[in-house]
């Protein structure tokens, strides 16, 4: 036991029962890799070749699941909290795809796209969104597990901007609310109200909609404020009190 468990440390754990067992048999220690085997399971040595990947994968699939926000819906600043949902709508017989993200603070829509193809809509839109906000620092960004979320390339583009990424869990729209409620407010108000004739005059309704919600429409949860108004009382008070 002694040889096993110095040949298994030199090794950094790497060497199973075979490699043991022809390390020991150069040193002169006769054995058979049945015997190393046995001994090592006694021993609870288990070689890293063994469960490195699994706990990997694992810890990758830990990571793609974590819920930091876990439903706290408000932000005491603009750009602390982005949250994000995609949805799609079928015009003349082909589906188009609408990505919203609203800053939680102020519910507001920071930015949306609609596209034809969902596959990098969700970094684009966030691309576009990271630049007009002015790059902001301490930023999460809050999704569901959907694969455009959970892409190498969005959650690469999330690291290289040090922005904490947060998924709700799955099955569990809730998690999400604030955008799956975005979601169900302006299907109601616009988009099952409008027969449409064309993917322009779509994209246009999708326009027309979100300027509205900024600008117009007043949200209970910000005392009866609209997203924009929200924002600009809250900078001048800032700007009050220095």
């Amino acid at each position: 036991k002694e040889h096993i468990q110095a040949a298994f440390d030199e090794s950094q754990q790497r060497f199973g029962a075979n490699k043991i067992a022809a390390v020991l048999a150069d040193r002169g220690v006769r054995t058979s890799p049945k015997y190393v085997a046995e001994l090592m399971r006694e021993m609870g040595l288990q070689s890293v070749s063994i469960y490195s990947k699994r706990d990997y994968q694992k810890s990758e699939r830990l990571a793609k699941k974590q819920n930091m926000l876990q439903r706290q819906f408000k932000a005491d600043e603009p750009n602390r909290v982005w949250v994000s949902d995609i949805t799609c709508f079928k015009v003349n017989g082909k589906y188009l795809y609408i990505c919203v993200i609203l800053d939680l603070f102020s519910r507001k829509v920071v930015a949306h796209r609609v596209s034809k193809n969902s596959t990098y809509l969700v970094t684009s839109t966030f691309r576009q969104v990271y630049r007009n906000r002015n790059e902001p620092q301490q930023l999460m960004f809050h999704s569901d597990q959907g694969p455009q979320y959970t892409s190498n390339t969005f959650r690469k583009l999330l690291r290289m901007n040090k922005v904490v990424q947060s998924f709700s869990k799955s099955g569990r729209p809730h998690d999400n609310a604030v955008a799956e409620s975005f979601f169900a407010s302006m299907k109601r108000e616009e988009i099952y109200r409008t027969q449409y004739c064309s993917e322009r005059q779509f994209m246009q309704s999708v326009d027309t909609y979100i300027e509205f919600y900024n600008t117009k429409r007043p949200h209970s949860t910000l005392n009866y404020r609209t997203p924009d108004r929200f924002e600009l009382l809250h900078a001048q008070r800032k700007e009050r009190t220095g």
